[in-house]
């Protein structure tokens, strides 16, 4: 390292370090070269320019905490003049005048800042005719252009080429924010995407829709993802209607990996379960049973169970493939962050996603929690006991003798216990001939009428 580099890095990391601990107003103190004798003039120089930096950047809007770290990450600033990089900042409002677009942009990707690249864009954005573009898609834009130097009639040739397809200005915005990369694609490539939705039955003037719900498909290829996807379909005797109604319902089903489908689908089929359960789960046909399977998998795997395991948890507990995703998490979360067990506890005992959360999980844990605080638990008890127990055990074990618990359990409170044990009345009982009182008149008729019997 040379002597001017390592004056340098001195000076740089004490500014830095006096911005850090202000956040409302910073002094700097001036730099003298006659109280440093050892420091050049050009260390003096930097010292200025690094003022007039920090200046820059904090009027800008740039947050005073995280610049020093931002400035050490991006020591090729220190080198720019400060002009030009107000220009560049000017030329950024000029896009989206939003302090906020101009501080996530710069800070994202500083090498924006350069000039001679910002200046081909003052009119680039305008030439989209898109009024209501995103600040993440014009920062996304120009994010890709910088680092593979591309020019904005690059970019103004691929939104062309959209806009041709039929896509509309919310379609093509949702595109440039989720698959940025597209800007890179040629012409023929959107065209073939396109065809390949055509090619199984999806109408012109439904497949905006498809896009706009779904942009990722423009990042598949079509010759080793799409196609082969499709042959897939074809080879598990899934007709392609019944594809096309499912991608129109749900488009992001194209986004299935290949081969993973059969898997899926291969366990629904061999599932062994109540008849009236494997019914339900094939009632709308075998896409959709296997895509169900994969959305459950996804969302074990998202709480931190491996493939494999989640594929256990529905194997022993089917019905989890006909709830609702959001009730599923909602009972992993509150297993996991309330109850304290391991979500591995899942693979063990997968009848916990099978019951009823507000009736018997929710009451049967406030039960023990109570038992746990106040020393009225004898032994730990576990998550299989806690499931698994028939509710009038659980009742009989951990409410019935502790008073207080009557009303937190609320199943069994008061004299439903009673009732419960008690059997119905037969039918025999219920349709017996009603009784009537025999009167003395009554009696004197049925004695005469004897009497007349030989």
């Amino acid at each position: 390292m040379t002597t001017k580099m390592a004056i340098r890095n001195i000076i740089t990391s004490q500014l830095c370090h006096r911005i850090a601990k202000s956040s409302i107003s910073i002094f700097i103190p001036p730099f003298s070269t006659r109280n440093s004798p050892s420091f050049s003039s050009s260390a003096a120089s930097h010292h200025r320019n690094l003022i007039s930096l920090c200046n820059l950047f904090l009027r800008y809007g740039f947050p005073p905490s995280k610049f020093p770290s931002f400035l050490k990450q991006n020591e090729f600033l220190l080198d720019s003049s400060p002009l030009e990089i107000e220009k560049s900042f000017k030329i950024l409002l000029s896009l989206k005048p939003s302090q906020e677009f101009l501080v996530s942009t710069v800070s994202g990707c500083p090498r924006v800042l350069q000039l001679e690249f910002l200046e081909k864009w003052q009119l680039g954005v305008v030439n989209w005719e898109i009024p209501n573009i995103t600040s993440i898609a014009i920062r996304n834009v120009l994010e890709i252009s910088r680092k593979f130097g591309l020019s904005p009639d690059d970019v103004f040739k691929c939104v062309k080429c959209l806009k041709g397809s039929g896509f509309s200005e919310d379609t093509i915005t949702r595109v440039l924010e989720n698959v940025p990369l597209v800007i890179m694609s040629s012409e023929d490539k959107i065209c073939s995407k396109i065809d390949f939705l055509i090619g199984i039955g999806i109408q012109r003037r439904e497949i905006d829709r498809v896009i706009c719900l779904f942009p990722g498909f423009l990042a598949f290829g079509v010759e080793d993802r799409l196609k082969p996807l499709l042959d897939e379909f074809n080879d598990l005797g899934i007709r392609l209607s019944e594809v096309k109604r499912e991608v129109l319902r749900n488009p992001v089903a194209l986004g299935l990996e290949n081969g993973e489908l059969s898997q899926c689908l291969e366990m629904a089929r061999n599932l062994k379960c109540r008849v009236a359960i494997k019914k339900d789960i094939f009632r709308d046909g075998e896409f959709r049973a296997g895509y169900n399977v994969k959305l459950r998998i996804d969302s074990l795997r998202r709480h931190g169970l491996i493939y494999r395991d989640a594929f256990t948890v529905l194997w022993k507990e089917p019905r989890v493939i006909l709830y609702k995703i959001e009730d599923i998490d909602k009972k992993i979360d509150f297993l996991v962050h309330k109850m304290k067990f391991d979500v591995q506890c899942l693979v063990e005992v997968p009848e916990y996603l099978g019951v009823n959360f507000d009736k018997q999980i929710v009451p049967r844990f406030n039960v023990i929690e109570h038992l746990r605080s106040s020393d009225g638990l004898g032994d730990e008890v576990s998550l299989q006991d806690l499931v698994k127990l028939s509710r009038l055990r659980f009742y009989n074990m951990y409410v019935k003798p502790y008073p207080e618990c009557e009303k937190m359990y609320g199943r069994f409170a008061g004299d439903d216990v009673v009732g419960r044990n008690c059997h119905t009345a037969g039918m025999w009982k219920l349709f017996r001939p009603q009784q009537y009182t025999e009167s003395g008149e009554d009696v004197k008729n049925v004695k005469s009428y004897m009497k007349t019997l030989p």
